[in-house]
């Protein structure tokens, strides 16, 4: 049997780079010049009010943009491209492809945009999961899936296979993260249900520490081009640093559908990925009792347990965990904090002798709402959680928690970013 062949070329000029990694991988011969083919790229979320850094979180509008451009020049003129981004609470598809700009290809090339999350959704078998996934993808006859060259804090990569998550409703993206399967066994039956003629993956960016925006980018200049997910998948963890058969999901997948996570049964053209490849973290590093992030431990917080998320926590509370950290420690006064744990996700279960116990979010609420340990709950029930109440709530508890300061957090994380050692703001505008 012949290898798959995967791609990988360097990333110069967006047109040339896509349309060389495209070549050398055959990447366009599964299509027909009559398909509707559906484009869909990885765009998780954006943050409208305050600062966000985009790079190695979403697509490059630039790899997105020459990737449509020589599809229309192949001769495909019937082109979607679509996503379910992350509501915040409500869907922000639309006004994420005007910042991107998008409205600039449907102009000049009559693409249609569509949100997932303003469409239909069929309920869908998949293997005994019931997931609820978009009709336009359903619909398409080719799928082209852009993810980017990324780690995933839950799933160590988040590349092709996990970027079909977005082509499920909200309900169905909360159920995968669920308390009696691990997430890495539950999404990558979507990929199954869908014809992805195509995957190219964006490593303009790599981000460690990722999915989000509170990760570590750097310039990778990296195209990744495969007609086989599971095999782009294979070459993009390897350019991240792991090994596929590291990747929980990656080796499911394979056993699933007879492919292999050894890239020696992967042929690799262009690029050599040994030369490429650099380790990005995906892990953010807890105490060892599990009371918070060693940065805690580093400035001698007490008092305070802060339990580590699971896969159990759903994107809309894993996207407010991190000003959870930055709220409490702005309250940190060099005294211990008031004997509290704080708890999140479907399976953490308050521990005896706290005198206070955060439960942040709804289903950390509804597990933990008659537990016999808590002496005082202090309950952020949404879905997602309110970061506003949550101060309020702690101020009334007397800790001094300030959303204030996560705003100035996250002007320090834009702003660590340099034009000079890469970080171009044009490339996610066309």
């Amino acid at each position: 049997m012949p290898k798959p062949i995967v791609s990988v070329t360097q990333f110069e000029d967006a047109y040339q780079s896509v349309r060389q990694a495209l070549d050398l991988c055959q990447g366009l011969a599964g299509l027909e010049h009559g398909d509707k083919i559906l484009i869909k790229p990885n765009l998780v979320s954006w943050d409208f009010d305050l600062p966000f850094p985009p790079y190695g979180v979403v697509a490059t509008s630039a790899v997105m943009s020459a990737l449509v451009r020589i599809l229309v020049e192949e001769g495909f003129s019937n082109l979607t491209i679509g996503e379910a981004p992350l509501m915040v609470p409500k869907t922000i598809g639309r006004a994420m492809y005007k910042k991107l700009g998008y409205d600039k290809l449907v102009d000049k090339y009559g693409v249609k945009l569509v949100d997932f999350n303003e469409e239909k959704f069929e309920k869908m078998d998949c293997d005994g999961y019931a997931l609820s996934i978009a009709e336009t993808a359903l619909q398409a006859d080719k799928i082209i899936n852009v993810p980017v060259l990324k780690t995933h804090n839950q799933t160590k990569v988040s590349l092709g296979i996990k970027n079909l998550k977005g082509v499920i409703n909200r309900k169905s993206k909360m159920f995968c993260h669920n308390k009696d399967t691990d997430l890495s066994y539950i999404f990558p039956h979507i990929i199954e249900k869908l014809p992805v003629a195509l995957t190219l993956i964006d490593g303009v960016f790599g981000l460690a520490k990722g999915p989000g925006p509170t990760g570590s980018a750097e310039r990778r200049d990296l195209i990744v081009a495969s007609r086989d997910t599971l095999a782009a998948d294979v070459v993009g963890a390897a350019l991240l640093g792991y090994s596929a058969d590291q990747v929980d999901h990656l080796v499911y997948f394979a056993q699933r559908n007879g492919g292999s996570t050894d890239i020696n049964d992967v042929e690799v053209r262009g690029l050599d990925v040994a030369q490429y490849t650099k380790f990005l973290d995906y892990d953010w590093e807890w105490t060892k009792d599990n009371t918070g992030p060693v940065g805690y431990e580093k400035r001698g917080i007490t008092g305070l347990a802060v339990r580590k998320y699971d896969s159990t926590m759903c994107t809309g509370c894993s996207m407010l965990f991190n000003p959870l950290l930055i709220m409490f420690m702005s309250a940190f006064n060099e005294k211990p904090f008031p004997n509290i744990e704080v708890l999140s996700g479907k399976t953490q279960t308050a521990s005896p002798g706290y005198d206070n116990t955060v439960l942040f979010g709804k289903c950390s609420h509804d597990l933990n709402k008659d537990n016999p340990h808590i002496n005082k709950a202090i309950s952020i029930k949404g879905c997602p959680p309110d970061l506003m109440e949550f101060e309020r709530l702690m101020q009334a508890e007397g800790v001094a928690c300030n959303y204030n300061e996560y705003v100035k957090y996250r002007h320090y994380l834009f702003n660590r970013y340099k034009s000079e050692q890469g970080f171009d703001l044009g490339l996610f505008k066309i």
